[in-house]
């Protein structure tokens, strides 16, 4: 049982990316090293998250599209209209927020002002209008939904970079914040 545990241990090891856990470099103690090991975190993370992102993005919007479609029993014409239009909405939300996200990542981490996610998020919008030409009507949504974002009439604000549907880039704004906070505690240890 004891060896079981070891080796999973060393496979949680194995999955923590690179930088982090016990052999990574202290920011009490080398700053500089903390620094540079958060910036290649997040340049990682960055990388993989526009990725991740461009790829997943369009089929996220025709998928979100149809689920309010079917929900509310459209007309066959207007679902293929709007199924249409959704791929094209796709394609411009993806260019639009992946534009905003190297946006983000070419600035300095204390110059950033939002977290990839809250940029992410915004991709609501090319759906929402092409529900809205279809003639769809709101959703109802918790007050919290519509404070925060009282412009996603239909609730399609991904929660989590995951919901575009490639879980595995859930994890990478964890990865991401860690690197930005490292380069922020470095940088104020200096």
């Amino acid at each position: 049982m004891r060896a079981a545990n070891m080796t999973g241990v060393a496979n949680e090891r194995d999955r923590l990316p690179p930088g982090v856990g016990r052999d990574a470099p202290e920011v009490d103690t080398d700053p500089r090293e903390a620094e540079a090991r958060g910036q290649a975190m997040m340049a990682r993370a960055a990388d993989a998250i526009v990725d991740g992102v461009e790829r997943e993005l369009p089929g996220w919007a025709v998928r979100e599209v149809l689920r309010l479609l079917d929900a509310w029993g459209t007309d066959p014409d207007t679902r293929r209209r709007a199924e249409a239009e959704a791929s094209s909405a796709g394609r411009q939300a993806a260019a639009r927020v992946v534009a905003d996200l190297r946006d983000l990542f070419t600035r300095d981490a204390e110059e950033q002002r939002a977290t990839p996610l809250q940029i992410v998020r915004t991709a609501y919008r090319e759906p929402t209008a092409v529900l809205e030409r279809a003639g769809v009507p709101a959703v109802v949504r918790d007050s919290f939904d519509e404070q925060a974002l009282p412009e996603d009439r239909y609730g399609l604000a991904p929660r989590s970079l995951g919901d575009l549907g490639d879980e595995e880039l859930a994890p990478l704004l964890l990865a991401w914040g860690i690197g930005k906070a490292t380069v922020v505690r470095a940088r104020r240890r200096s």
